[in-house]
């Protein structure tokens, strides 16, 4: 075991270093010629600043300028010059994932193609397709058209697919290998969690540092459409509201409440979700919280009224950065909680990672994760990795 391993180990080493040579600057950097850093700390990781650019339509309004657009002599038509595109590669090492005992090459682990940016003033797209997702062709995730500063406020609007959990944490930026668990728990055979759905999201600013979110979705994830050429599985709409504050300079506070019903063969189960969610970042730490309770009336669509199901979860990450944004190196600690009715759901592990910059859109990952309660009972997993962004 122990030669297996350290051949592992030195496949990986040389397949990193081979990557690192590549020249690697994604869409947004490449197009306003600026550093990573300036929107992420580390990459994939947004910032304040890279937030509030991804919230303004992938726009720095002081270097746009008409040169990123073709002069047809047409007024009305806003045509790109250049499609702003990327493409993001993951790939691990791991050792005993899911209590397996064994090891695994698990690369590649991801490789996405990116594009996004303003399509004309105050209107922008965004979308990125999975070329290959633990070795099968996933498709489109997120995939979506926003509409910004609307009549003149802050109000913005998306249309398509992303994220319910979003206006939360952002799942596809966290830096670990292990998944914030309670966004993926839906008991029984409801459709309904806080990854991804099709919708609308609106979104709202306001000067005492307060942000108002509204999500209208329809509660059946991603699954292809039905022979009627319908996404949605039944007549009914999931909605979510949010709120944050910025309480003081470190820290921001909020919630959500979402609430909802599906149908399945004339069965109705009705749900709800209840959150809350902190934060407080530092120059050099970050602490995020988050709590979720969730109740499901009839998840499995049965005839009995006694089927119901309680879950609730939580999840507290601290992110250090010994240098701030200019950091070489970073780490990570996670904690996952999730207990439910249905003890498949119930879910508890720790974990550690350490990342290492060896450019600013090249990072070697090292993750030990002691899962405590699952499915596949008590073990601890071993992951090794790279992430990069070109």
């Amino acid at each position: 075991m122990k030669k297996t391993i350290l051949h592992g180990l030195a496949f990986l080493i040389l397949m990193q270093i081979a990557l690192a040579n590549l020249h690697a600057i994604p869409a947004f950097a490449r197009k306003y010629r600026l550093s990573c850093k300036t929107c992420h700390a580390p990459f994939p990781k947004l910032k304040a600043y890279g937030d509030e650019f991804a919230s303004n339509g992938f726009v720095i309004k002081d270097k746009d300028a008409p040169r990123y657009f073709v002069d047809t002599g047409d007024d009305f038509l806003s045509l790109l010059r250049e499609i702003p595109i990327a493409l993001r590669l993951e790939g691990f090492w791991t050792y005993n994932n899911s209590n397996t005992r064994q090891v695994d090459f698990t690369s590649p682990y991801l490789l996405k193609f990116l594009s996004g940016g303003e399509i004309t003033k105050n209107i922008a797209y965004y979308f990125y397709f999975f070329f290959s997702e633990r070795g099968e062709v996933a498709g489109i995730e997120d995939a979506f058209v926003m509409f910004n500063n609307l009549f003149g406020t802050e109000l913005d609007f998306y249309m398509g697919q992303f994220q319910v959990s979003d206006p939360l944490f952002k799942r596809e930026l966290r830096l670990t290998f292990e998944d914030y668990m309670i966004y993926k728990a839906h008991p029984g055979s409801s459709l309904a969690d806080l990854t991804y759905d099709r919708g609308l999201m609106l979104t709202y600013g306001l000067p005492s540092g307060t942000d108002l979110v509204v999500e209208v979705v329809n509660g059946s994830g991603l699954n292809p459409a039905n022979p009627f050429r319908n996404f949605d599985k039944d007549k009914y709409k999931n909605v979510l509201f949010r709120v944050s504050q910025d309480v003081i300079d470190p820290l921001r506070v909020g919630g959500f409440y979402y609430s909802g019903k599906e149908e399945q063969e004339s069965k109705i189960n009705s749900m709800w979700m209840l959150g809350a969610d902190t934060t407080v970042a530092i120059p050099t730490w970050e602490l995020n919280l988050q709590y979720v309770e969730r109740s499901d009336g009839n998840p499995y669509f049965s005839n009995t009224a006694s089927d119901s199901i309680k879950t609730r979860g939580a999840f507290a990450e601290i992110i250090y950065l010994p240098k701030g944004d200019d950091s070489k190196w970073y780490g990570v600690g996670l904690w996952n909680w999730v207990t439910s009715d249905q003890k498949e759901l119930k879910y508890g592990s720790l974990t550690m990672h350490i990342g290492i910059l060896l450019r600013r859109n090249f990072r070697l990952t090292g993750e030990f994760s002691y899962i405590y309660e699952s499915a596949y009972d008590k073990h601890a997993r071993l992951a090794l990795g790279l992430v990069t962004a070109f």
